[in-house]
C-alpha cells in the first residue's frame, strides 16, 4: 500500500474526504517526525506499537566494490516495535485478547 492508497482507505473507513484524510495522515507524520527529532523523543501507541529513537555506534564496513575498510559514522535511526495487538495480527493468530 502507498501513500494515496493508505489515504482512499482513511478517508473510506472514517467517512471522510480524501482532503480531510489526506491533511489527517500528513499531520500524523508531521508531528510523529517533531517528536523523535526532540531529546528523548518517543511516541506509543498502545497495541498498535512504539516510535522512537535509536543511536548507532561508528563501526568499521568494507567497501563491496574495492573491499577496502571504510569507517561508518556514528547516527541516529528512527525505530518502530510492534504492539502485542499488531504482532498478533500479522502473526496471523486467531487467539483473543481476554
Amino acid at each position: 500500500m502507498n501513500k494515496s492508497e493508505l489515504i482512499d482507505a482513511i478517508a473510506k473507513d472514517a467517512g471522510i474526504t480524501k482532503v480531510a484524510a489526506k491533511a489527517a495522515l500528513e499531520s500524523f507524520m508531521s508531528n510523529v517526525t517533531s517528536t523523535l527529532q526532540q531529546k528523548d523523543g518517543k511516541i506509543s501507541l498502545v497495541g498498535f506499537g512504539t516510535f522512537s529513537v535509536a543511536e548507532r555506534a561508528a563501526r568499521q564496513g568494507i567497501n563491496p566494490a574495492t573491499k577496502m575498510p571504510i569507517k561508518i559514522a556514528a547516527k541516529k535511526v528512527a525505530k518502530f516495535k510492534a504492539g502485542a495487538e499488531l504482532a498478533t495480527a500479522v502473526a496471523g493468530d486467531k487467539k483473543k485478547k481476554k
